[in-house]
């Protein structure tokens, strides 16, 4: 009855407060002029899953493992601020917010929305999660913001959206993610992590706030970006908490009375803070993990200490306490008008000390990655067929926002990464795998109402990475595999369907017979020991896709083949388990050289050659060129490695596999596979496709062994001739490349000497390359993984991590998952495309595009001719090349969400126009309207904080601000086409809503 009582009185208080409501800036604290003002930021970082499963922190369980409860921090934190209006605090993981928000009343949320728009309770950051920077794709960090920043919209209005990036915890930061925070008209951004040499410079020039130039194509992704003093948690000597132990603030008639040495200690720790930053504003956060969940202690604290410390001012202090908000500093930053040092490049990786460099995660967990980017794949599938078939029940909707919401979650920056409990990574994988299943069942009524089969199964086979589809086990006769294109443009690629070994015909729609050929799966993936082995073979045939198609599969009569596949062995003969033998068993010639020191495979467009001594790839020839190229794994025996930190143990502790390789060729017409044994944990296939200019190296990998005092870590090596003099270029979150020296970095001088390997690791998560004058190669991933160039010609991918211990950072466990009693195997790819230098690397975006959107693969069974007709969906061919479809999904009942892309860069491509009134009259469009990127904000409305670089040029004496740098397009059904004209510069990405009728 207590909280209802002041909750009533502080419902009738605000009520009447109403008329004055202001929110955003407006709502700031006044600060002082001459006087050092601090604004205290009371916050609680809650990590969406770490220690504790995402249900197990919103409701405080399993508190023997951490103590935390996030339902309790909302309740006592809304409870606190309605009974001072000075005080302020931010909320920032949308999901836990969201969850908690469902299960209020009426009356309570009356009173939130009010303290929202009187600016007391302020959304900081927005996204559903504080997703990750190295791991991530972009598409998934756009999604996830789209997600909780529209929930924040229909919930709050106006004085629900964020204003500032509130980075505080990943590890690391991306120039991608910056630039994604501009384009959604974000102010600025902060966060606390960055190497420690680094800091140390910026420390002592001033410079721990810059801005930073976002892109090396886009203009006006400038974006204001401090690092916090110390770090997130509260100010030392002054955590009020209940988990704290800082004494509080004492100010009673009390032998204990400790206000002046409390106050004492403030101002200094203060004066201590302002020598560092440019203006009379200085940020102090006041909070950390899990922190509030008793916020009357937090906030009768601070009372105290704003109280004590301003009154300090009657006798000529000089330093001035508010309550305030990231956002209200950087108003307050921007309104003094200063000069700022230049960032360009990005923040990894992230060095905590001389033997601690964080970049283990970006491999750590490569199954739960790989997952990720499966559940990324449906999403998007779901959402455009969502939009294509109008489905509208209640169940299909919530399906479709489960999916977006679970991948939202692993967004964040302990999921993605790997750097969580097991039990927590099991967790995420179920929620991940439901939410999928979610996808796929809403992918299945879209194409039983677009396609001519009402009746089609559409199953979705999730067990393909180990060559396994239940659809198909006992029999891939008369079956229609339904293929799905999310990509903008018609996509020819190679399908792969788990089949029994027979002869097999695969026909188009228009009964047209398709070149098809059936291949032997891996021995070593057979004798995965949970894999059902009915099937071990695959049909492979080549399709080609505009959305949607269907291919049929019909087992006939056994028959000669033209162009027989032929298998050969090499002189050291694969040890394939008996149970196995009969699938490697054919045995014809190969194409050798007489003195057999060397085995050739090749199609039209790619030559491999091998060699025959030490089993290993010796040469590749494609594109008119030819390289000598080394191609094996390396292992590093790491002894304190951990889930966020990859730690070198000695350099005589890596080995690269040079010889002992077995394998064998599988020479058919379609596809050319060499199957290589390395050792008993690892294997691959080298693959090259007919009519494909790119070589997939597909790896299988485990049960990786350890010792008791020593883990491994396994890496893919690739070595040439290129003398690429120490320079090699990775990805932005899969956007833009960026240019990496070894041993160097941008701002500072690094401490490599304990640990120079992993010092020199950069997260990837579609690229790495390196050139020289005559030739280029690029090396594509299928999920986020480590890697680095420590040689000249050289490229080193970090593919699997088995470990022994903890690395001290926090996860409080060794990093070895295991699975059915054995160490967790992992398969995955990674493709090259070799090329001369100075030629267009559009190829290479294309391609990444295609690894990560590729077409869907749904199964049926066919029964026969149908009356039913397929309906026309939107063709998106007539977009030039270089733009892609970022996004088309339902966003209200009424509306959808269109993103667009050129995925060039400025030394790719070039300025692209086209007209999308065909799209808007396809999806019976009433209006179209432009937003900011994440699809929340009217492009019109986009009004944000300019500040100026040192050397940039002059500058005014009022503060300055960006908006759209072209005329936002709002049109409707009665204009005419030529108004639906859309252009794009290179690496810019334009986000629609379109009303439909």
């Amino acid at each position: 009855m207590k909280y209802l009582a002041v909750f009533l009185v502080a419902l009738l208080a605000l009520h009447a407060k109403s008329a004055q409501a202001v929110c955003g800036y407006e709502s700031c604290h006044e600060t002082k002029a001459n006087m050092v003002n601090i604004h205290l930021v009371p916050h609680s970082h809650d990590d969406v899953g770490w220690l504790k499963t995402v249900d197990q922190y919103y409701y405080g369980h399993q508190n023997n493992i951490q103590h935390a409860g996030v339902q309790y921090i909302i309740d006592t934190v809304i409870s606190e601020l309605v009974k001072n209006p000075d005080r302020r605090f931010i909320q920032v993981e949308t999901s836990f917010f969201s969850k908690w928000w469902d299960e209020q009343s009426e009356t309570k949320k009356t009173i939130v929305k009010k303290l929202v728009n009187d600016g007391r309770l302020q959304f900081t950051n927005g996204a559903w999660s504080m997703n990750d920077e190295a791991a991530v794709n972009y598409q998934s960090v756009i999604d996830q913001f789209t997600v909780g920043l529209k929930f924040l919209d229909e919930t709050f209005g106006v004085c629900g959206r964020p204003r500032v990036g509130w980075q505080i915890d990943p590890f690391g930061h991306s120039r991608e993610q910056a630039s994604l925070y501009a384009q959604m008209g974000y102010d600025g951004e902060f966060f606390s992590r960055m190497d420690h040499n680094d800091k140390d410079r910026r420390l002592e020039d001033l410079a721990l706030e810059m801005v930073w130039d976002a892109s090396e194509t886009l203009n006006d992704v400038k974006l204001f970006t401090g690092l916090l003093y110390t770090f997130y948690w509260d100010t030392p000597g002054f955590c009020f908490d209940v988990h704290c132990s800082d004494d509080p603030i004492i100010d009673g008639d009390s032998y204990d009375n400790n206000v002046q040495s409390r106050v004492d200690g403030f101002i200094a720790y203060a004066a201590e803070v302002a020598e560092k930053f440019r203006t009379n504003h200085i940020m102090i956060p006041m909070g950390g993990d899990f922190q509030y969940e008793d916020a009357e202690v937090n906030f009768k604290n601070m009372d105290k200490l704003v109280k004590y410390v301003n009154e300090r001012q009657l006798s000529g202090s000089k330093y001035n306490v508010i309550y305030s908000t990231p956002g209200c500093y950087l108003n307050s930053v921007h309104q003094s008008v200063q000069t700022y040092p230049n960032k360009t490049l990005d923040f990894f990786p992230y060095g905590s000390d001389s033997n601690s460099f964080w970049t283990g995660y970006y491999t750590s967990r490569p199954t739960q990655k790989r997952f990720e980017r499966d559940g990324n794949h449906i999403l998007q599938v779901a959402k455009q067929l969502s939009a294509f078939a109008n489905l509208s029940s209640e169940e299909q909707k919530e399906s479709l926002e489960y999916l977006r919401q679970i991948m939202g979650v692993m967004q964040h920056h302990d999921a993605i990464t790997g750097t969580e409990k097991q039990h927590v990574s099991n967790d995420y994988d179920r929620l991940l795998h439901d939410a999928i299943v979610g996808g796929a069942s809403i992918a299945r009524d879209a194409l039983q109402k677009l396609t001519n089969l009402p009746a089609g199964e559409f199953e979705s086979c999730l067990n393909l990475n180990i060559s396994e589809c239940a659809f198909t086990t006992d029999n891939a006769d008369n079956l229609v595999v339904t293929l799905y294109n999310p990509l903008a443009h018609t996509s020819s690629q190679y399908v792969r369907v788990p089949v029994k070994s027979a002869d097999y015909q695969v026909t188009d729609e228009k009964g047209r017979v398709v070149a098809s050929e059936v291949v032997p799966v891996p021995w070593q993936v057979l004798a995965i020991e949970y894999r059902n082995n009915d099937t071990q073979h695959e049909l492979v045939f080549k399709a080609s896709v505009d959305k949607i198609a269907n291919y049929y599969i019909n087992k006939v009569a056994s028959k000669v083949s033209i162009n027989p596949p032929q298998t050969e062995e090499n002189e050291i003969s694969s040890e394939v388990p008996s149970r196995f033998q009969k699938v490697h068993s054919l045995k014809t010639d190969a194409e050798t050289y007489d003195d057999e020191e060397e085995t050739v495979v090749q199609t039209s467009l790619v030559k491999l050659i091998l060699d025959n001594q030490s089993g290993l790839l010796k040469t590749v020839e494609m594109n008119g060129v030819s390289e000598n190229i080394d191609q094996s794994f390396g292992f590093y025996r790491t002894y304190d490695s951990g889930a966020y930190v990859f730690r070198q143990y000695n350099q005589g502790d890596f080995v690269i596999q040079d010889g002992g390789v077995t394998f064998t060729v599988h020479d058919g017409p379609l596809v050319k596979e060499i199957h290589q044994t390395f050792n008993p944990y690892v294997s691959q296939v080298i693959r090259i496709y007919e009519g494909r200019s790119e070589v997939e190296f597909q790896w299988l990998i485990g049960s990786v062994p350890i010792e008791e005092e020593f883990g491994n870590e396994v890496v893919f090596t690739l070595n040439s001739t290129l003398e690429s003099n120490g320079v090699f270029y990775t990805d932005s979150n899969g956007r833009e490349l960026i240019r990496r020296e070894k041993d160097k970095r941008e701002d500072y001088v690094p401490d490599l000497n304990r640990q120079p390997t992993s010092g020199n690791y950069y997260p990837i998560t579609s690229r790495i390359a390196l050139e020289d004058n005559n030739k280029r190669i690029a090396l594509l991933n299928d999920r986020a993984q480590g890697g680095t160039s420590m040689q000249n010609g050289q490229l080193e991918i970090m593919l699997a991590r088995r470990l022994v211990r903890d690395d001290g950072y926090g996860v409080g466990e060794a990093l070895n998952e295991v699975q059915y009693g054995e160490g967790l195997i992992a398969r995955g790819s990674i493709y090259l495309i070799l090329s001369p230098t100075g030629e267009s690397t559009f190829e290479e975006r294309e391609a990444e595009k295609e690894h990560h959107l590729p077409l869907w693969k749904f199964f049926s069974k066919n029964t026969g001719s149908s009356s039913s007709v397929a309906k026309s969906v939107p063709s998106f061919n007539d977009f030039p090349k270089s733009v892609h479809l970022l996004t088309l999904e339902p966003f209200n009942d009424d509306e959808i969400l269109f993103r667009v892309e050129n995925f060039v860069d400025h030394t790719e491509g070039n300025v692209v126009s086209f007209n999308i009134r065909p799209l808007f009259d396809s999806l019976n469009g009433s209006e179209i309207r432009e937003t900011t990127l994440d699809g929340n904000l009217p492009l019109s409305d986009m009004k944000r904080f300019k500040f100026h670089a040192e050397g940039s040029g002059p500058m005014g004496s009022e503060a300055e601000y960006y908006t759209a740098s072209q005329k936002p397009l709002a049109v409707d059904e009665s204009q005419e086409a030529a108004d639906f004209a859309v252009t794009l510069y290179p690496m810019q990405i334009r986000t629609f809503i379109i009303k439909t009728k």
